[in-house]
């Protein structure tokens, strides 16, 4: 973590049995995610003169990147609660559900679908089956008869827009195109900037 863990106590002093408790619990939950960034933890005991059927309330808060967790486990909720370790339990065991349940929402996130490069056809050699391409970071890229989709090069013009794929390696020609493809509009117009 990125900031040390902070433990409140209220209505009771601070136990070292409950502070080594609640450390071998975010071990746990760093096993789980190392990239947490802080986590305080809250034990509120009942007051002192509602000792008998009265819960214990742990409160964890793990800060993740771009957001907070949050586990409130509310006194009454179970009767278990009575015992401090049980309470301590429950809460981080709600807290690692809610971490891997973040955590997997968050991989999913990460995984975007790149756009594929366009540009306008610059010179098209029907004779000969080929032509350039004036791709919107200002490069020409050569392309093939054979690489236009669904054989629909003879329907190409000059000035056409088109997506397309590069090749991994340069040609003779420089870069080319494996996969090229009539579109709409063209997002951005390299000549307008």
């Amino acid at each position: 973590m990125q900031t040390p863990l902070e433990l409140s106590f209220t209505n009771m002093e601070r136990s070292d049995a409950v502070v080594q408790r609640i450390e071998t619990m975010v071990d746990r939950l760093e096993q789980l995610y190392d990239g947490i960034t802080s986590c305080h933890v809250f034990v509120t005991a009942p007051h002192r003169h509602h000792r008998k059927g009265k819960h214990f309330d742990i409160r964890i808060e793990v800060r993740v990147p771009g957001t907070e967790l949050a586990v409130n486990d509310e006194p009454g909720n179970v009767n278990a609660h009575e015992d401090i370790n049980v309470a301590i339990r429950d809460s981080f065991r709600a807290m690692e559900r809610q971490l891997k349940k973040w955590k997997k929402q968050a991989h999913g996130r990460v995984k975007t679908h790149e756009t594929a490069p366009q540009g306008r056809v610059a010179e098209l050699s029907i004779e000969e089956g080929f032509g350039q391409i004036a791709s919107t970071d200002g490069r020409l890229i050569y392309f093939h008869r054979n690489s236009v989709a669904n054989g629909g090069f003879d329907n190409l013009a000059e000035g056409d827009t088109v997506e397309f794929s590069m090749h991994p390696s340069e040609g003779e020609l420089g870069p080319q195109a494996s996969f090229v493809r009539a579109i709409g509009s063209l997002k951005f117009d390299p000549s307008a900037s």
